[in-house]
């Protein structure tokens, strides 16, 4: 079963589009092959039984690959850049869709009736990425799946998807004391319980239409405020406008949790603002931690940027249907998908080789086509002698010819 689940990883983490085209340029030559050198697997397997064997297996049995990713960049110390407000880390839940069909389904496709009257049958997932401000990489973990059951009397949705992730998984990631980030549809009291019952902290989007109750109990209060200018690129300058009230009812009642509000609206030279956002925390805000703090919530974003972005237009066909099965095949190849991505951005931080190699063909997708054409002509010992290929241009005269050739 270990060579069927590396044959999948193989055809992601080479960003193939098709199974049959990854077989032809991985299958054996000489005596040996490039899938059995670099993924240490004897034979690759049929696209359809790499289908049929894995329909059946659930996500979570990947789980433990997430963790040794993110034990290597704690180990090699990549996981410094990551850290903000004095050593935490900022962990952004949000969820994407990755598949839809009018034609295909399964027993935990979502379903929805669009305007021309049809029901289209998707998926969606929760995933969970650690993110940072400044840095340009995000760390993907083990995503939550917004599916339906047998049994349950509504459609599955991305808040409880959140909480059963927080259930699963926060005791795995406790030690990288957690500061949770989230969209508007997150900042509601039952969530923000559930974050602090496993003693993290959260930032989350607030919005005057969706907590009216906040919103008229800090209606003509008086703020603190603060205010930055900063040079940026290109003689650029943004002036931070900071404002805050600590204390606020998170909804309507007696029982309501009570949070930081802030707020922080930039504008450019002339006077026109260029954002306007509002967030919601249970961490102390003052007048030295409110910079910080905006700049923390606003990393939300990266998981749309660096994360759903990459891996739906930048060469991981994340919303591309390898197979979508019966059971939790389509599943299944979105969590190695994201695995995949994650050993790749592991590597991006921590191996001088990878970052090397990748420097020498430029952008992400250059790079992967450059790995796949060449291991279609030549068959690598290893991992270091193709990399080194792709920084000199030069194999040494001894490697063998693929088969493909």
């Amino acid at each position: 079963m270990s060579d069927i689940g590396m044959a999948a990883f193989s055809l992601f983490f080479m960003q193939s589009e098709s199974f049959l085209s990854h077989q032809r340029q991985l299958e054996e030559g000489h005596g040996t092959s490039n899938f059995q050198t670099l993924f240490g697997t004897e034979k690759i397997p049929t696209d359809n039984h790499i289908r049929s064997m894995l329909d059946p297996v659930q996500p979570h049995h990947v789980q433990e690959c997430f963790d040794d990713a993110l034990a290597k960049l704690q180990k090699h110390g990549g996981l410094q850049a990551f850290q903000c407000l004095g050593g935490r880390t900022a962990i952004a839940l949000d969820g994407t869709e990755y598949f839809n069909s009018y034609n295909i389904s399964c027993p935990h496709c979502l379903t929805r009736q669009r305007k021309n009257g049809k029901t289209e049958s998707y998926h969606t997932m929760l995933a969970a990425t650690i993110v940072a401000p400044g840095h340009n990489m995000a760390i993907p973990l083990m995503p939550e799946f917004i599916a339906n059951t047998d049994g349950a009397d509504k459609q599955d949705c991305e808040r409880n998807a959140a909480k059963r992730w927080l259930a699963t998984h926060s005791k795995r990631v406790a030690d990288l004391r957690p500061i949770y980030l989230g969209d508007a549809l997150f900042s509601c009291q039952p969530l923000a319980e559930v974050v602090l019952a496993t003693g993290a902290d959260f930032i989350f989007v607030c919005k005057p239409d969706g907590h009216k109750t906040l919103y008229d109990f800090i209606q003509g209060a008086t703020f603190d405020t603060h205010s930055v200018t900063e040079k940026h690129p290109g003689n650029k300058r943004l002036t931070y406008h900071y404002r805050w009230m600590a204390g606020v009812p998170l909804r309507d009642g007696k029982d309501a949790l009570n949070v930081n509000w802030f707020a922080v609206t930039i504008t450019d030279a002339k006077g026109e603002t260029t954002y306007d956002g509002a967030f919601v925390t249970n961490l102390p805000v003052t007048k030295n931690t409110v910079v910080e703090l905006a700049a923390c919530g606003r990393a939300r974003w990266k998981i749309e940027n660096e994360s759903f972005n990459v891996l739906k237009n930048n060469g991981y066909h994340l919303e591309h249907n390898f197979g979508h099965g019966k059971q939790y095949l389509a599943m299944m190849f979105a969590t190695i998908n994201l695995l995949a991505f994650a050993f790749h951005t592991v590597a991006d931080c921590i191996d001088d080789l990878w970052k090397r190699a990748r420097a020498a063909k430029g952008s992400r997708k250059r790079f992967f086509e450059h790995v796949r054409t060449i291991t279609a002509y030549l068959i690598f010992p290893s991992w270091t002698d193709l990399l080194e290929t792709l920084i000199s241009c030069k194999p040494p005269p001894d490697f063998q010819k693929s088969a493909v050739a």
